[in-house]
């Protein structure tokens, strides 16, 4: 999460989502994904969500150093990042979200808890003492930032790299002619506990609003967590790239289990001047 991310969190959900849960009235109480309600069930679909892992840590595999993890969240990257070898520097702005990735740690190995450096901060407007072998902004985290963060967050990722690094990052946005504008996917947590997960894109906007709420709604206070991101082609990441002098080196399209949208990894290094 950042300070200058998109949107903020609805008041109402859209779509089909919005007027089932309107029919619950005053059981719905509202809350943003990277709060403290929202953390929780964050984390709790986290544990089980390997999606872009393989491939992030094939690619943090071939750049020697550290890793620098920016919007590290809950740790659904940072503990496979330790697990393979890597000194990690795990960076997150939403303390609700440090929290839990501070007790996750509490509860690793110590041959992984030594190897993490946990920092609360903002992903855009950041300023470390060293430079890393890879910096790494995985989970479509990119989205949260409107065209002003992005270029800044470019800047600031230059400045940590070394020179031979790569910024790693992945987006999401909908496939080319698609109609389907709104999914319910139904996820288990690692507890057990089953949630839905609504997505409903806005072409009007250029938007996503992402909407999680526990299955079952049949009684007591109905817990919904929101959040309304920008839909970024993986084309305009690269332009930007290009326009901030980074040069894009690998770009890999992730499985994503549909057809409804594309999920693609980006591998960037700065160009030499």
């Amino acid at each position: 999460m950042t300070a200058t991310a998109v949107g903020g969190t609805p008041r109402s959900v859209p779509g089909r989502a919005g007027r089932a849960l309107a029919e619950l009235g005053d059981r719905v109480v509202m809350c943003g994904i990277y709060d403290e309600v929202g953390s929780l069930i964050y984390d709790d679909l986290s544990r089980n969500d390997t999606h872009e892992v393989r491939e992030l840590i094939g690619l943090v595999r071939r750049r020697p150093g550290p890793v620098l993890e920016l919007a590290a969240g809950t740790g659904r990257l940072t503990m496979p990042l330790l697990a393979a070898g890597r000194d990690v520097t795990a960076l997150e702005l939403a303390r609700p979200m440090l929290d839990l990735l501070l007790a996750r740690l509490h509860e690793a190995p110590e041959r992984l808890r030594e190897r993490c450096t946990t920092i609360e901060g903002d992903m855009a407007s950041f300023t470390l003492d060293r430079r890393f072998g890879a910096v790494v902004l995985g989970t479509t985290s990119i989205s949260l930032l409107d065209e002003e963060g992005r270029a800044a967050l470019y800047r600031t990722v230059r400045d940590h790299l070394a020179p031979d690094g790569a910024f790693l990052l992945s987006t999401t946005y909908p496939t080319a002619g698609s109609t389907q504008d709104e999914i319910r996917i139904d996820m288990a947590g690692a507890s057990g506990r089953l949630y839905h997960l609504h997505e409903h894109w806005s072409p009007q906007t250029g938007t996503r609003t992402v909407t999680l709420h526990a299955a079952d709604l049949s009684e007591g206070p109905v817990h919904v967590c929101t959040s309304t991101v920008a839909a970024l082609p993986a084309d305009l990441l690269e332009n930007e790239l290009a326009a901030a002098g980074f040069r894009v080196n690998t770009r890999l399209t992730l499985r994503t289990g549909g057809d409804r949208h594309e999920s693609v990894l980006l591998e960037a290094e700065v160009e030499p001047r």
